[in-house]
């Protein structure tokens, strides 16, 4: 399904609409710019139409519904954008040159701050609705924008755009949106070369080849995937159960898919067999958060029946593999490691548990830089002490371990803000 100038079209219709998009889109950026406060008024109206309900059945498809609905509230609420204009512009909406917000810096010479231009984003599918949030943030800073939707993508992207659009027709030569599968190589080539910018979000692979498909002139704006944990200091594990069954939900409700999810648990201790009785404690509470969940993603439930299958001959390996302790339950394990390096984890409710003491801390996580996102933290000495350790590292987010994935206002992405990103600041007479 595609989505262009307010019209939703089949997919088959793609190299036909591509062959005359960038003459359109010239023409649209040439026009008049585009009102910003027009744009957060009709977001603002979609955000009280999701709070009054009329999306309820729709958004209840999803996992974690409430959450999604509470995100949105917010993100698309007219306080909530004019917090993170104010936050990332300081008050600044990115406009034209014609408008009259422009400063004067030295005599006659005048600054602005105006769109990049024309944007692509290249979605993940690891988050329901972040297609659309992406393309809305290129919207609120003025940019016609060009996506590419994940192939898990499931329609509420283009419902929510084209709402939109219907509700803002000046908008609609500013969306246009593809169902582009990532091995259209040619038809990808042609959107990249229509835009003055790149919004990546994948991994190293997936950045790489948008890398060589790029031309030299455009600017990669790179929200790659990175790693999360939870890290521990405490003499009496059993005295955080509250904090601990947090993190287990966060794990269960996250499918520990997203970049903020927790990939391996860290214990202050090079001890194993501290390791070894924190996961005889922490899989129970585990198997509770696992209880609660339904698993409805086909892949998650194909990864539980195949674990559960290799579970014995895993246990049967790791008899003569000392380094390594599987400990299990219905629907979850634990993986205890005797390294420290911060990795990927099995996923889907399998947690890697390795000790770090906290003077070993830095040197570990910087093998990681670039890599960093959030950590949780449960401790029973000084939370500022180690939070600061964790910053220093290059950890963008310190937060508790049941909010490792929350959204809130005002909060950078990898530690830059888009609005900053998808936007340029131009001097003038």
């Amino acid at each position: 399904m595609i989505l262009s100038f307010g019209q939703i079209y089949g997919s088959e219709m793609q190299d036909e609409i591509l062959a005359g998009l960038e003459d359109k889109i010239n023409e649209v950026r040439l026009g008049p710019a585009l009102n910003i406060e027009n744009v957060i008024s009709a977001l603002d109206d979609i955000s009280k139409r999701i709070e009054a309900g009329e999306f309820d059945t729709l958004i209840g498809q999803l996992d974690e519904a409430a959450m999604y609905k509470e995100q949105a509230i917010e993100l698309l609420s007219r306080e909530g954008i004019t917090a993170r204009i104010k936050n990332e512009l300081g008050d600044s909406i990115p406009e034209g040159p014609e408008s009259d917000t422009a400063s004067e810096v030295h005599g006659k010479i005048r600054s602005s701050r105006v769109p990049l231009g024309t944007i692509f984003h290249i979605a993940a599918g690891n988050a329901d609705v972040l297609p659309a949030y992406s393309l809305i943030e290129g919207l609120i800073c003025g940019n016609v924008n060009i996506l590419k939707l994940p192939e898990a993508d499931d329609g509420l992207t283009v419902m929510l755009l084209k709402m939109l659009t219907d509700a803002l027709p000046e908008v609609a030569g500013y969306i246009h949106v593809f169902d582009t599968p990532s091995s259209d190589i040619a038809a990808m080539k042609k959107m990249a070369d229509m835009a003055d910018a790149i919004s990546i979000w994948g991994g190293d692979p997936a950045i790489s080849a948008v890398r060589q498909m790029a031309s030299s002139g455009c600017e990669l704006i790179e929200w790659g995937h990175k790693l999360s944990f939870c890290y521990i200091s405490s003499s009496d594990i059993t005295a955080h159960d509250e904090e601990l069954k947090g993190l287990a939900r966060h794990i269960f409700s996250t499918k520990q898919l997203l970049c903020s999810s927790c990939q391996v648990i860290y214990l202050d201790t090079d001890d194993i067999g501290e390791l070894d009785r924190f996961c005889e404690h922490f899989i129970k509470l585990m198997e509770q958060a696992a209880a609660a969940v339904k698993i409805s993603d086909i892949g998650a439930a194909a990864e539980a029946a195949l674990r559960k299958r290799c579970e014995e001959i895993d246990r049967i390996l790791e008899e003569e593999e000392t380094s390594k302790k599987r400990f299990s339950a219905a629907g979850c394990s634990l993986l205890r490691c005797s390294d420290s390096e911060l990795e990927i984890s099995e996923l889907w409710g399998n947690c890697l548990v390795k000790g770090l003491p906290k003077g070993d801390i830095i040197n570990v996580l910087r093998k990681k830089k670039g890599y960093l996102q959030t950590a949780g933290l449960i401790t029973d000495g000084s939370k500022e002490e180690l939070t600061q350790i964790l910053i220093k590292c290059g950890i963008n987010r310190v937060l508790k371990p049941s909010e490792m994935s929350v959204s809130f206002p005002c909060e950078s992405h990898d530690g830059k803000y888009p609005f900053e990103r998808y936007t340029r600041v131009v001097n003038y007479l």
